[in-house]
């Protein structure tokens, strides 16, 4: 089957994964809130168990290695998704959507990372690396489209229970449509060892740098529609904002992937996107029309170029290794995100407003860039890579 088929698949999979069974939560707070099921404080909970989830799915995703196991978690996690997703419309109150999100959490993180190491060694050895890249558009056409089936339901008066339902019935329609052309862990080169010059090497820089980056990101990209709808009153210019994220974040990927390669230009690339985060989360402070504007373009932008940044990254230093590094990678990016929420919480228990842990989000992104500064390792060159 042709390689170009199998990305598309794999691109679709991350739409329905993170688009509908993770980020669905985040054009839900304003409903929730408003139908009095839960306040800004327990929102930032049920954020928190969705990440905790993700943070349990990518640690057992470590630990897999034959295919059998690889091909139970992608399609089980892609199934998980959109059960529970349906099973959000008969949920009300806190208990139920927080451990709903937790299993979404941990379905949505069997899916990116199996996906992740399936879908890159697949796109080189394909010699379409680019191809490989454009996968991570995956999660920002899923809010796109999310956001848009949210202003959509908004202007037709409907509740939050129509729109799980409706986010449900588009998921199932995505999975059926992608399930028989997704890539085979058997026939993938992502678990080969590949041909090496010398010793792998180290990524627990890129670790702490994912870390920072799932905390910085994550407040806005969890409140950013809460933000707006408090800012426009609930109008509908509000459920513009979050759609807008998905498109500029998937955007952002494309343009990132058409840079012109160079040796060891990749960690300058995420040093730019990261300080662009960092920006945007502090111009989310403003808590103007503008600065929400100003949040969604320097948040959203570099949003998913900065995860195909890291596992670029990644691959460089470690080509031998692709799914034990995209699943480590991915809890120390679960655990960043984990923290965010619950610092949105405490932010909002004790002073009734997200500056604080805005603050601290952005300031962990400017340290991220920082830690780019140092030289790293060079990457392994690039005659040592079969798989380019």
């Amino acid at each position: 089957m042709s390689p170009l088929i199998r990305l598309t698949a794999c691109c679709v999979a991350l739409m329905m994964a993170m688009g509908v069974g993770r980020f669905a939560l985040t054009p839900q707070l304003p409903h929730l809130i408003s139908e009095g099921q839960i306040d800004l404080t327990a929102a930032g909970l049920i954020a928190a168990a969705n990440y905790l989830g993700y943070l349990l799915g990518a640690v057992d995703a470590l630990f897999v290695r034959r295919a059998r196991p690889i091909r139970l978690r992608l399609h089980a996690g892609l199934w998980l998704c959109v059960l529970l997703t349906l099973a959000s419309f008969w949920a009300h109150g806190f208990w139920s959507h927080w451990l709903l999100r937790f299993g979404t959490g941990v379905a949505s993180a069997w899916v990116v990372v199996m996906i992740t190491s399936l879908s890159q060694p697949l796109a080189h050895a394909a010699g379409r690396p680019r191809l490989g890249a454009w996968v991570f558009a995956g999660p920002g056409l899923g809010i796109l489209l999310t956001g848009l089936l949210a202003l959509g339901s908004n202007l037709l008066g409907q509740n939050s229970s129509t729109l799980w339902l409706v986010y449900a019935g588009v998921g199932l329609l995505m999975l059926l449509l992608i399930q028989p052309f997704l890539p085979l862990p058997s026939t993938s080169p992502g678990g080969a060892p590949v041909a090496m010059d010398g010793e792998p090497r180290p990524i627990a820089h890129l670790g702490l740098i994912y870390a920072l980056y799932g905390l910085g990101y994550i407040i806005p990209a969890t409140f950013l529609s809460q933000m707006a709808s408090a800012r426009f009153h609930g109008q509908w210019q509000a459920d513009l904002f979050w759609p807008c994220f998905g498109l500029l974040a998937a955007l952002g990927v494309v343009l990132v992937s058409l840079r012109r390669a160079r040796p060891d230009s990749t960690h300058r690339w995420l040093m730019v996107t990261l300080w662009l985060q960092a920006a945007g989360v502090f111009a989310c402070l403003l808590s103007s029309g503008l600065g929400l504007v100003l949040g969604v373009i320097l948040c959203g932008m570099p949003f998913l170029a900065c995860m195909q940044l890291v596992m670029q990254r990644s691959r460089e230093l470690a080509p031998q290794t692709t799914h034990r590094n995209a699943g480590l990678l991915t809890a120390c990016f679960a655990t960043g995100q984990l923290c965010g929420p619950l610092l949105a919480a405490l932010s909002s228990h004790f002073s009734a407003d997200l500056r604080p842990a805005l603050i601290v989000a952005g300031s962990g992104l400017v340290l991220a860039g920082l830690v780019l500064l140092r030289p790293g390792p060079a990457p392994v060159p690039r005659a040592a890579l079969t798989q380019r």
